[in-house]
């Protein structure tokens, strides 16, 4: 996948894993993990890129005497969500024409044979 591409699908994933509640690193890996597999040192670089661009915001609580950092999505942050959803339906579009471009027997409902290879 593009680097671009998944790196704007990644801070997109992790604010909408704040989206309704604030969260901390080890538990928005745990609540994205059915979904994408995501290391802490991933998942940090995004959160602080995520700070830096104001869509998220970071406290500090003590729990067992660490600190322990919980992220809160901010206004910019969800606006940016709203932008993705408005997105989405273009990228939709986009992946439905390079699919039919590619496969174009199954735009017009015929079978398409297998083959290990799209140009042959």
């Amino acid at each position: 996948m593009d680097n671009q591409l998944k790196r704007g699908l990644l801070d997109v994933c992790v604010l909408a894993a704040i989206r309704n509640r604030d969260s901390y690193g080890y538990q928005m890996i745990k609540d994205m993990k059915p979904y994408l597999e995501l290391s802490e040192s991933t998942l940090y670089t995004i959160l602080k890129r995520l700070e830096s661009a104001e869509m998220l915001t970071v406290r500090s609580v003590p729990i067992d005497g660490r600190l322990r950092k919980y992220y809160h999505i901010t206004e910019r942050g969800v606006a940016r969500l709203e932008e993705f959803l408005e997105d989405w339906n273009e990228i939709l579009a986009i992946y439905r024409f390079i699919t039919r471009q590619i496969f174009p027997a199954a735009a017009s409902g015929k079978a398409v044979a297998k083959s290990s290879s799209v140009a042959e």
